[in-house]
């Protein structure tokens, strides 16, 4: 089982080594801004490309949160899809495995199918040269990608597209007890509307079942039961980040708890 964790920019080769970790999942320029993809290392693009492939880590690129490129506001839409399509190209010049996206959401009074086709429009546009990891969200009534019947939509939207096998699904265990998915049958859930799961998040939640709050706990200290959550990381056997507090040591605490459990 291939765990890892989200780590600062600046040298994912070195968060990886003080982890053990075979792979490192993390932002490329400001997660909350648009001025588009950054690279911090100190290598480069071919330098973080090379070094990574050199010692045997994968990397994974997260998208900025905000990303949204299923609403109807054209003021953020077009700059999302547009900021999408930099990370694209920005996470496939370093050798990245896959870029993860947040599902977004519609405002209050729009209909969801409006941003159902809004994704199918975003695939369509976008030029995928690497997986495009779909992530489920944990709050907001207008999300796109919190409650199973959001994802199938989106899904179902996106199946005529001529790169939807290059669309996967990032499963984030936080994320889905906080929105109210049982962890007991999601990894099945998932997989009867997607037909993958690419990659884990695993995370604890500091908050209660269904509460819609998106805050990570590290393992055993929150409110998900530490059997469900080893299960859903079994169940996916798909590679693993780890997004809990803390730095290396904190995040090795926690690959040795899920171990234990696994």
């Amino acid at each position: 089982m291939q765990i890892g964790a989200h780590v600062d920019q600046t040298d994912p080769i070195a968060e990886a080594g003080a982890r053990s970790a075979p792979l490192v999942q993390f932002f490329l320029g400001d997660p909350q801004g648009y001025k588009g993809p950054e690279i911090r290392y100190a290598g480069g693009t071919d330098g973080l490309r090379d070094d990574a492939a050199a010692a045997g880590v994968d990397l994974y690129v997260h998208a900025p949160y905000i990303v949204n490129v299923a609403t109807t506001n054209n003021r953020i839409r077009i700059p999302s899809r547009k900021l999408l399509q930099q990370h694209v190209d920005a996470a496939t010049a370093i050798g990245a495995k896959g870029l993860i996206v947040h599902g977004g959401h519609v405002n209050k009074d729009d209909d969801p199918e409006t941003g159902f086709d809004n994704w199918r429009k975003a695939v369509d546009a976008v030029d995928l040269t690497l997986p495009l990891l779909i992530e489920n969200t944990a709050g907001g009534d207008n999300a796109m990608t919190r409650y199973l019947e959001r994802i199938r939509g989106v899904w179902d939207a996106i199946s005529s597209c001529e790169q939807a096998d290059l669309v996967g699904f990032c499963l984030d265990t936080c994320h889905a007890h906080a929105g109210g998915n049982p962890l007991e049958t999601v990894v099945d859930d998932v997989r009867a509307i997607t037909g993958r799961i690419d990659l884990v998040h695993c995370n604890d939640s500091r908050d209660d079942f269904d509460s819609g709050a998106d805050r990570h706990a590290n393992f055993g200290a929150g409110r998900i039961d530490p059997d469900l959550l080893a299960a859903v990381v079994r169940d996916a056997g798909a590679p693993v980040v780890c997004e809990t507090p803390g730095g290396a040591d904190e995040h090795v605490a926690d690959f040795e708890w899920l171990r234990e459990r696994l």
